[in-house]
This record gives structure tokens, C-alpha cells and sequence, in this order.
């Protein structure tokens, strides 16, 4: 592991203890709910990231899904939950255990970060109703939220000298247009399905206020 693959780790993981408070904890203790959904949460990504291509190492294209994990679970438990999926995958060859910090920072932290900036600003500024929350916090999330991981992701490895920005350009960035309706597509149709069929497991939707009821 190099020195900064272990910076990487160790701002990760200070970045999960700031967030993961004594009440959160004793909540999620307590409560099977937050369990199960945390776990399954996790588990439902290991196919969306399993799946992946790409044509050169690290430069892997993969759906996300996590823009709905933030808007059922929560910012907090959204930066937890995948963390078990990374060391799935990385159990399995999927990944490298040693670039889990980067792959948590790049591939968990900013789009969990992302999706909730952009709940709180449809929140605070945008009406309140069924459709804003379905169309802006989880299609136009799902979308910003890889966009921003794949960005991220191409900046890194350029500035690692991994790749040149030609490479990087042509055989990464050139895809990325080809996942935002698909990863919108998703994550909208999920918390679709959520918020009509089981809006007490999601975490940001309120009947009171998105249904007047």
C-alpha cells in the first residue's frame, strides 16, 4: 500500500467516525429496520458494481445506485452501508483492497454527498410535492451523482500518471454521457417504488409534506 492509498484509508476513515455519532449507533442497535435495510442496502449493490467494464484498469464503468441508499438510509448510514460491499467485492478480486480508500472516497463519500446536497436544496427551495421529490432528488441525483464519481475518478488517475488525459478522455469520459439517463433511470424508478409502496422505510420522504397528508 502506498502512502497514498493509506492518506486515502485514514480520511476515510475519519471521515466514517465523525459521521457515525453515539445516537446513530444505539439507533441502528436497536432498531431490525435499519438493519436489514443497511444490510440489504449493501448486498443490492454488489450486482450494480459487479458489473462492470471498462478498458483499462480503474477506469471501470459501473451503475451506482447510490443516490437512492442516501435518500432511504440517510447521509450517515449511506456512507456505512457500502463500505461492506467494497470489501465484498475486494474479497472476490472485484476491486483492490489496497485502493479501498480511493474507491470510498471517489466511489461512496461524493456521490452519498452529491445526492444529499441536492435533497436539501430541493428541500429548502424547490415545492414540496411527490413529483419534485422523485424527479429532482432521485432521477436528476441518480445523474449528478455519477457524474461526479466519473469525473473524480478521471482526474485521479490523471493526476496519479496512470493514464494521459488523451486515454482517459476517449476510453473513459467518452462513455459517461451513456450512463446518466440509465443511473437517473434507476434511482428514480427506485424511490418510485419506495416511496409508494414502503414510504416508512425512507429515510427523507414525509407523507405530511410531499402528499399533504
Amino acid at each position: 500500500m502506498s502512502e497514498g492509498q493509506a492518506a486515502a484509508l485514514l480520511l476515510w476513515l475519519v471521515l466514517l467516525a465523525f459521521s457515525l455519532n453515539g445516537s446513530l449507533l444505539r439507533t441502528l442497535y436497536a432498531n431490525p429496520l435499519y438493519q436489514h435495510l443497511c444490510l440489504g442496502g449493501a448486498i443490492a449493490l454488489v450486482p450494480l458494481w459487479f458489473l462492470r467494464a471498462g478498458l483499462h484498469q480503474g477506469l471501470e464503468i459501473h451503475f451506482l445506485g447510490l443516490t437512492s441508499l442516501t435518500l432511504l438510509l440517510g447521509w450517515r448510514l449511506a456512507l456505512l452501508a457500502p463500505c461492506l460491499t467494497l470489501l465484498i467485492l475486494g474479497y472476490f478480486g472485484v476491486t483492490d483492497m489496497a485502493d479501498f480508500g480511493w474507491q470510498a472516497l471517489i466511489g461512496i463519500g461524493l456521490p452519498v454527498a452529491t445526492s444529499w446536497l441536492l435533497f436539501l436544496g430541493s428541500w429548502a427551495w424547490l415545492p414540496r410535492h411527490l413529483f419534485v421529490y422523485l424527479f429532482v432528488a432521485a432521477f436528476l441525483g441518480g445523474a449528478l451523482s455519477i457524474s461526479v464519481k466519473i469525473l473524480a475518478s478521471a482526474l485521479l488517475m490523471e493526476l496519479d500518471g496512470r493514464y494521459s488525459w488523451q486515454t482517459i478522455s476517449s476510453d473513459y469520459l467518452s462513455i459517461w454521457p451513456l450512463l446518466l439517463f440509465p443511473e437517473a433511470l434507476l434511482n428514480g424508478m427506485a424511490m418510485t417504488l419506495l416511496a409508494v409502496y414502503r414510504p416508512h422505510w425512507v429515510n427523507t420522504f414525509f407523507d405530511r409534506e410531499y402528499l399533504g397528508r
